[in-house]
């Protein structure tokens, strides 16, 4: 019988899109830490080239930024977190209703990787608030594992490399938390 318990915290990851990113990242930067604590790891501004959905909306060309923070959320808050991203957004509208910035919240654990989403599809398990889960990434045999919906960007090496070496923190915080030894 298996019996209920509170699983690890979750390193928070956020994918941050933007054809302004340059310009604005000291202000996403700082909204950012503002609500969820120091960033321990942020990539490379790099292209988003994988498909042109976002583009009429957000302008091109797309650049992208990974995001971890320092601090561990439980697994239950992505809900809230992919609530207030979408505020964020929100704040960064243009005077026509376009975004800025597209921000897609995620919880890495050492066996996955899930994004939060407001859009409902098959594989997506309803959550609350609005929000489900998306699995998008397994990780097995020490690398990253895709599934049929995974989007093409998360499928791809330079992402699951990034996500790789925020893996490794994530592992070594979970050492330091209280019990990580069992791990």
């Amino acid at each position: 019988m298996s019996r209920p318990h509170v699983p690890p915290p979750a390193q928070l990851v956020i994918s941050v899109l933007s054809s302004g990113l340059i310009r604005m990242w000291p202000e996403i930067e700082r909204e950012l830490q503002a609500r969820w604590g120091k960033l321990d790891y942020a990539s490379e501004p790099f292209p988003f080239t994988q498909t042109s959905y976002y583009n009429q909306e957000l302008g091109t060309p797309i650049m992208r930024r990974i995001v971890a923070f320092e601090a561990l959320v439980s697994q239950e808050q992505l809900p809230d977190i992919k609530l207030r991203t979408n505020a964020l957004e929100d704040k960064w509208r243009d005077v026509t209703g376009r975004r800025g910035v597209n921000l897609d919240p995620g919880l890495l654990c050492l066996e996955r990787f899930i994004l939060g989403t407001g859009k409902n599809f098959t594989h997506r398990i309803y959550l609350g608030q609005g929000i489900f889960a998306d699995l998008t990434l397994i990780f097995q045999k020490g690398g990253w594992q895709t599934l049929p919906w995974t989007f093409p960007d998360y499928a791809g090496e330079y992402i699951q490399t990034l996500l790789t070496k925020i893996r490794t923190g994530y592992k070594k915080k979970l050492h330091q938390e209280p019990g990580g030894d069992k791990l």
